[in-house]
């Protein structure tokens, strides 16, 4: 993909973290790089005044474009999409056709990256055994699963999910997929969407920012 010229970015955030492994990722695939500092989880930083200016939620991930400053991971794909894409596929200068690669990133933020990272990753990761809700988790991954399925049919008969080539959608979708097939949890067989993900992590930006072990986050006992 060609992008115009770009100045220096930044990026606040931990490369264990989902939502800056999606940033990072859709970076990559616009042809863009950027300086990323770690800060969140065991490196802490987010409550100190000068992120605070920055993001007064205290969440990463951040970019710096010079003295501009945006958050929200979704917010940062659209700003870098709109600033530095060429207007095709990624995120389409038609507006009809753009709505319907939002139409599915609003959905994959909103409902599928949400039934996932807290009702299973954090539930099966992050949370001891002796700790974890069993009967919870398992109505978590009906419900995900459920979803799945929904992802499977829009998926059929294309290889991304918007059509033929990668876009915003299968950023915002796609960047948990490496956890849900890396985690131990029951999962329904669906050979063509496990095609998709293949595809996804055939790709060298998916397997340089999203397919990164996530073990320190492990809780003791997981």
């Amino acid at each position: 993909m060609k992008t115009r010229e770009q100045p220096g970015l930044t990026i606040f955030g931990r490369a264990t973290s989902s939502n800056v492994q999606a940033v990072m990722w859709g970076l990559a695939e616009l042809g863009l790089s950027a300086e990323r500092f770690d800060c969140g989880h065991v490196y802490g930083g987010l409550d100190t005044p000068e992120f605070r200016e920055m993001n007064p939620h205290g969440l990463i991930p951040v970019l710096k474009d010079s003295d501009l400053v945006v958050w929200e991971s979704c917010a940062i794909l659209r700003y870098l999409a709109a600033r530095y894409g060429d207007g095709g596929a990624f995120w389409p200068a038609d507006p009809a056709i753009r709505a319907g690669v939002d139409m599915w990133a609003e959905w994959g933020k909103t409902s599928f990256c949400s039934a996932f990272t807290g009702p299973i990753f954090w539930a099966r990761v992050r949370t001891a055994a002796k700790d974890r809700d069993k009967a919870a988790l398992a109505a978590a991954l009906d419900r995900f699963e459920a979803s799945l399925g929904r992802l499977e049919a829009q998926l059929r008969g294309q290889d991304f999910v918007c059509g033929t080539e990668l876009s915003l959608a299968d950023i915002v979708i796609g960047h948990v997929l490496y956890r849900w097939f890396d985690i131990d949890v029951p999962r329904v067989s669906r050979p063509d969407f496990k095609a998709y993900y293949n595809r996804l992590a055939a790709r060298p930006a998916y397997r340089d920012h999203v397919m990164v072990s996530y073990e320190s986050l492990r809780a003791e006992g997981a």
